[in-house]
């Protein structure tokens, strides 16, 4: 059974009777462990199907299942609580709190859990372990580089040891040695057995998973493995 199977997905938004349609018959699945790219330019409708894989939103039609559960009927209240426990979210602009501390913005999602336990400062600590953070934890946000901030984000999405971890454009805002910190945090991540689905429009960025699903206007067009790489110490991958 696929970790996550979809089946003629769409979406279609409307405004003052306009409707725009982001996805169409979109099918795929994704197997625990994989490491996929979601890869399309502006407006192909990535960042669309990443919020519905994410839970973030509803599709309009079509099946989404999630470790063979249809998500279809679950209240908002659910989706909220298995997003929470599941799901891990990094996002291009990091959405730190910045009048709080690295190990502040990094408890918040276990602020959220209906069970809180009393091993939350070691759960902390080990995901800024994980991200080679720990000698930051008592900074606040604002005094972090914007590398550091990305791999701060990524710790809070470890948190609630989820399933899943999404990243939408995770190196976009990020100089290139910085972007290449922040993708190969990723690769040891997936190397260790977490699932990592990234969206992102740079091919460079794509190469470092080992699948790449490309979408356009709404529409996957290809949907192939990427070939074995190599990560030079400038930063550039050289296929193989």
């Amino acid at each position: 059974m696929s970790l996550i199977a979809v089946k003629d997905l769409s979406k279609t938004y409307e405004s003052e009777e306009v409707k725009t349609t982001a996805l169409q018959g979109v099918s795929f699945s994704v197997e625990k462990g994989e490491f996929v790219a979601i890869m399309g330019p502006s407006g192909s409708g990535k960042s669309t199907l990443m919020h519905i894989l994410g839970l973030l939103e509803r599709p309009s039609g079509g099946e989404y299942l999630l470790d063979g559960r249809d998500v279809a009927g679950l209240s908002d209240n659910e989706l909220a609580t298995l997003r929470n426990k599941r799901i891990g979210f990094v996002f291009q602009a990091f959405n730190l709190l910045p009048k709080t501390t690295v190990e502040e913005n990094v408890e918040l999602p276990l602020l959220y859990d209906a069970d809180p336990t009393e091993h939350n400062s070691r759960r902390i600590a080990e995901a800024l372990a994980a991200v080679d953070m720990t000698h930051r934890s008592k900074h606040f946000s604002s005094q972090l580089s914007g590398g550091e901030k990305q791999r701060v984000a990524i710790a809070r999405a470890l948190v609630n040891d989820p399933d899943i971890v999404f990243a939408d454009e995770p190196t976009g805002n990020l100089d290139s040695k910085s972007g290449l910190q922040v993708m190969r945090i990723l690769q040891g991540l997936n190397d260790s057995g977490r699932t990592i689905i990234l969206v992102t429009h740079e091919t460079s960025t794509a190469e470092h998973a080992k699948r790449i699903i490309r979408v356009v206007d709404g529409k996957i067009v290809s949907d192939e493995p990427v070939r074995a790489r190599k990560i030079a110490g400038d930063g550039e991958v050289t296929l193989k």
